[in-house]
């Protein structure tokens, strides 16, 4: 098909498959060994005491909000493109969403763009959520560099 750019492709291989058959042909769905053992995994592979995987990326930005301390009134800066979860995951949190502006070369937030987006939030704001699009990364900056 000429034109078309996907977003993602997925890779499956045989032990793929047979993995899923054997946890269909199990006790456990959703719950139980094979989801500790991935946890575990994940967990020494990055480094961490813990990991937790979640079923979506909006439950897992969710729990990433309310793990860094943040409560129900404060205030969000997210990029205005973005999947809507960067933003619909903190106001099911009870968080405000500030959005801030992109780069519209890259579609990416710049420390630029979140500066302003501070400045327009004032003294709620308690964290950014950047967003790195499509696999590219988006410029990062500490909070003292654009306040």
């Amino acid at each position: 098909m000429t034109g078309f750019l996907p977003y993602a492709r997925h890779v499956i291989d045989n032990d793929d498959i047979a993995a899923v058959e054997a946890v269909l042909r199990g006790d456990w769905l959703t719950t139980g060994p094979k989801v500790d053992a991935f946890d575990s995994a994940l967990a020494k592979t990055v480094g961490a005491k813990h990991a937790i995987v979640c079923n979506s990326g909006t439950a897992a930005l969710y729990i990433a909000a309310r793990a860094a301390g943040l409560e129900p009134g404060d205030k969000v800066i997210v990029p205005s493109v973005t999947f809507l979860a960067t933003a619909s995951a903190n106001v099911l949190a009870g968080m405000d969403v500030v959005f801030a502006d992109v780069d519209p070369d890259t579609g990416m937030m710049t420390a630029e763009h979140a500066a302003e987006a501070f400045w327009r939030g004032g003294k709620g704001v308690k964290a950014v959520f950047p967003v790195h699009l499509g696999g590219a990364g988006c410029e990062s900056a500490g909070a003292e560099d654009i306040r």
